[in-house]
């Protein structure tokens, strides 16, 4: 079922203009070459729905789009459809009420009613006879495996638990489309980690679409085939979410998926391109679009170089900064201009000694041409 979504809202701040569709994946026409992860195609080869994420900075826009396609909020102008239903038209001057909709609606809180027990909470607004809403109620937690806590409260619940609780709910009106609202972000790395994989679990069997707001890569990649990024209410990419990461595009979308090294471009030759920030000469044989403003390449893609190779230079360490179990190494290539290398801390420590190599590389097939 698709979603197609036009709408316009004045803010004080910004205006917000979304314009997408579920059916559409952008210009993004670059075959990937990131590997599958293995567990991705397990959990992902017996579902039939798509998953749809947003991605940008806090305050960009992104709830609100929720919101506006939820019915909570109303757009000043444009319209919303799903399937062959339209929520919103303002030419037509339709709006269906959020509770018209069929749209389930997880929001960052959960928002569990305290004073109800976990079945309450699941079968709390359906409508239909006492024996149906018992079977629809124990059917959800059967599936989504939370069938032994159903006579505690909320408050008796771990918070994977309630996002548990709080998706059966959702799930027992049998949406057609489903919404995650930063579901994640109040919680801490252990923990987050833990749920995500819990989540990715009990959604297998969820058949609608899915969409994911979120301010985190690492989601938005771990969750969702396609992705969008959203910048001050605007979109500025839509297309798979491996070749965006790949081939972002444009200036904000790769520091959004990120990519600490851009750097300004200058041509000087047919394959040759100044980078301006870094102080350096890049040399491609890669097509690169006109108009092209910048250069990026993500901090990991760096590699040890040597003597006489293309696009390898000689470097001095400026600062280091040091992680659990990786260093940002930050290095100068040319005077005060510098670049951001990660390198794993055992590899620095056993074969680098703690030290910068004379030389490092930047591949040619990890560039990253982008436009403002």
């Amino acid at each position: 079922m698709s979603l197609s979504v036009e709408i316009k809202k004045k803010f004080k701040d910004f205006t917000l203009d979304i314009c997408f569709s579920t059916t559409e994946r952008g210009d993004i026409i670059q075959p990937s070459r990131v590997a599958n992860e293995l567990e991705n195609e397990r959990l992902h080869k017996n579902r039939s729905n798509e998953r749809l994420g947003i991605l940008g900075a806090s305050g960009c826009g992104k709830s609100m789009t929720l919101k506006c396609i939820a019915g909570i909020e109303r757009p000043d102008e444009g319209k919303i459809v799903l399937g062959d239903r339209i929520l919103y038209d303002s030419k037509k001057k339709i709006n269906i009420t959020p509770q018209k909709r069929n749209i389930g609606y997880l929001f960052q809180s959960y928002a569990l009613f305290p004073n109800m027990t976990v079945e309450e909470n699941i079968g709390c607004g359906l409508h239909c006879g006492k024996k149906e809403k018992s079977e629809i109620v124990d059917n959800q937690l059967e599936l989504l495996r939370i069938k032994e806590l159903k006579k505690r409260y909320p408050w008796q619940l771990s918070g994977g638990q309630q996002q548990r609780v709080a998706l059966a709910r959702i799930l027992a009106y049998e949406p057609e489309l489903l919404m995650l609202d930063e579901p994640f972000s109040a919680l801490d790395y252990y923990l987050k980690d833990q749920l995500q994989q819990e989540l990715l679990e009990a959604l297998e069997f969820y058949k609608g679409e899915i969409i994911m707001v979120t301010h985190s890569r690492d989601e938005v990649y771990r969750f969702c085939e396609n992705m969008m990024v959203v910048d001050q209410g605007r979109v500025l990419v839509h297309g798979g979410t491996k070749d965006l990461f790949l081939n972002p595009i444009k200036v904000p979308v790769a520091k959004l998926t990120g990519c600490k090294n851009i750097s300004r471009i200058q041509k000087v030759e047919e394959h040759s391109y100044l980078a301006l920030d870094w102080g350096v000469m890049i040399n491609t044989h890669r097509e690169v679009g006109i108009g092209c403003t910048h250069v990026g390449i993500r901090a990991h893609d760096i590699r040890i170089g040597s003597i006489g190779e293309k696009n390898s230079y000689a470097c001095k360490q400026v600062k280091q900064l040091e992680g659990p179990f990786e260093n940002t190494i930050i290095v100068s290539l040319a005077g005060e201009k510098t670049l951001m290398w990660k390198i794993s801390k055992t590899y620095w420590r056993e074969n680098l000694h703690e030290k910068v190599p004379s030389m490092l590389h930047i591949s040619e097939e990890s560039l990253m041409f982008l436009y403002e």
